[in-house]
């Protein structure tokens, strides 16, 4: 994988895209608002790439955030990713979002960390990570939980919970850990985060077809949702 690495997040409603490698970012920029991540995504990525004075074709792999998260926002980042990696043939690998957010949490630190992204109706998409000696440890998959249950499937009482979840649910969240909640806005965008892990054993996947790859949402879109309860079926072509 020559050339240097482009990572892109878009889970949240704080969208990032950092360029470089795993030893060193050279250039990240973020945009805050889920309305303005279709509109403003290639332009962030066309900026880090003429920052740091390199083409698309010379990437040497992209890195492309995984849910669950924003329904929205993940196809918008993986449309971009995807397209970018079946133009020009260069290697996608993913890597899940809550465990970008935890690592730059964890800013260097062993953890344990716990992120929580709001999913709404009184539930968060929630995991627990811990980073010991440069590796990952996932204490808790990704999944859909209320605050409550991930504290008790938890193995271990977190240093710290991180995501906008963890601040709307934030009276539960210091129940928990005995800390304030710390928001997205507070830590190294989740993009950056994506570079240091690509070199980690067992943190990404690669995707061996982009076309047919999809992330993991977490659940069906609000409209999908319904549309499934109205017929009593799946929806056809769903990812389910």
């Amino acid at each position: 994988m020559s050339g240097p690495w482009l990572a892109i997040d878009t889970a949240t409603e704080i969208a990032s895209v950092a360029l470089g490698s795993a030893e060193r970012v050279r250039n990240v920029r973020s945009v805050q608002g889920a309305r303005q991540q279709a509109a403003q995504l290639v332009p962030l990525v066309d900026q880090v790439l003429t920052l740091s004075a390199v083409r698309v074709r010379n990437l040497g792999l992209i890195i492309v955030a995984d849910g669950p998260g924003s329904f929205t926002g993940l196809r918008i980042g993986w449309a971009a990713a995807k397209g970018f990696a079946h133009a020009y043939g260069i290697p996608l690998r993913t890597i899940p979002s809550l465990m970008g957010a935890a690592h730059a949490a964890a800013a260097g630190n062993e953890g344990p960390v716990a992120v929580c992204f709001d999913a709404l109706r009184g539930q968060v998409f929630g995991a627990v990570y811990a980073f010991p000696h440069g590796r990952v440890e996932t204490l808790v998959a990704p999944g859909l939980f209320t605050v409550g249950e991930l504290a008790r499937v938890a193995p271990v009482r977190p240093l710290v919970a991180v995501g906008d979840g963890a601040l709307r649910y934030a009276e539960e969240v210091l129940g928990w850990t005995g800390r304030p909640p710390v928001g997205l806005e507070s830590i190294t965008p989740v993009a950056s985060a994506l570079l240091a892990l690509g070199a980690v054993e067992g943190a990404s996947r690669p995707l061996a077809d982009p076309v047919a790859a999809e992330p993991a949402y977490g659940r069906p879109a609000e409209a999908q949702a319904k549309w499934e309860a109205r017929h009593g079926r799946p929806l056809p072509n769903s990812s389910r």
